[in-house]
């Protein structure tokens, strides 16, 4: 009888399982930090790497091998022990993977290979470089089209957004998602071009006075601030929370902060007003933001009074 040379289990290195997990590791890094800020953006371009390869070593480990002129690592996918002196496993670039899986997965389309692509790009240039090359990104620039990406490569190995980000952030995604596919959103465009069109028809001196007037406005009303896209005056955004709040104790103070996702735009000097997540993204201003609100320790840890809201009760004659 012909003997037959058994392959061990798959090498860790490229189980689509262990992959898989090690992207999760680096989400739940990345939810440490808040949507705006650059390690926010580091994070979930390394799990995207991982993501990617888990995907694609669940059709085969195979697939992850680079196998240029060397078999080994091929047959080392294979859970085979190559015989060559000082041998390393290497596997293909990622770019690599992402024209693999666009071949394999009609959903990978080349619009979410080309994102990916960029991404990773964008990832090497803050990592090999002296760029800053997340800095001052907005959020709603890429995350659309990053959910989008996740959402298809864990279907391909039966999970779900909620399995990888966990089901308060992956509700986030889903409405992300969403407001960046409403096609109808786009309209608010026009809206946009016509409060331009009438500001910059008044006179120079009532632009000044309106644009003062909105920037006290502002400032006196509970909301984040931001820059009308129509005249470029300071206006507000309404949102709702997002996250547990997060807190800091320093010098007395409580310092308390808690993302929002917008809902609500509205300008007083031009008069632009703009409703949902979807019409926000479409102008600009559907990033979340960070609600800060700073108190004092003693007041805050202070037990509250059952009978706040009353008058002393006097029954003295």
């Amino acid at each position: 009888m012909n003997s037959t040379i058994k392959p061990s289990d798959t090498p860790i290195e490229w189980k689509s399982d262990a992959l898989f997990l090690k992207a999760e590791r680096y989400i739940q890094r990345m939810s440490q930090h808040t949507s705006d800020e650059w390690e926010y953006a580091l994070w979930s371009s390394l799990s995207l790497e991982l993501l990617a390869r888990a995907a694609l070593a669940n059709v085969s480990p195979a697939l992850l091998a680079d196998n240029t002129g060397d078999w080994s690592h091929l047959y080392y996918s294979l859970g085979f022990a190559p015989n060559k002196e000082k041998f390393a496993p290497r596997s293909i670039p990622v770019n690599d993977v992402f024209a693999r899986l666009s071949s394999i997965m009609p959903e990978f389309t080349t619009e979410l290979e080309n994102f990916c692509k960029r991404r990773i790009g964008m990832r090497n240039a803050e990592l090999h470089s002296g760029l800053l090359a997340f800095d001052n990104v907005k959020s709603s620039m890429w995350q659309p089209e990053y959910y989008r990406v996740c959402t298809v490569l864990l279907a391909s190995m039966g999970k779900t957004l909620e399995d990888f980000l966990g089901a308060e952030e992956a509700a986030i995604a889903e409405k992300i998602i969403e407001a960046a596919a409403d096609k109808n959103a786009k309209a608010v465009q026009g809206d946009i071009k016509a409060h331009k069109a009438v500001w910059f028809a008044k006179q120079e001196e009532e632009r000044s006075t309106l644009s003062k007037q909105a920037k006290i406005w502002a400032t006196r009303y509970a909301g984040h601030r931001v820059d009308c896209p129509a005249c470029g005056s300071r206006a507000l955004v309404h949102g709702e929370p997002v996250s547990a709040p997060s807190k800091k104790l320093e010098n007395d103070e409580i310092t308390e902060t808690q993302e929002h996702l917008p809902s609500q735009f509205e300008c007083v000097a031009c008069g632009l007003k703009i409703s949902g997540l979807s019409q926000l993204t479409v102008a600009g201003l559907g990033d979340r933001y960070k609600k800060t609100q700073v108190y004092d320790a003693a007041e805050y840890y202070a037990p509250s009074d059952e009978h706040e809201g009353y008058e002393e009760d006097n029954n003295e004659w």
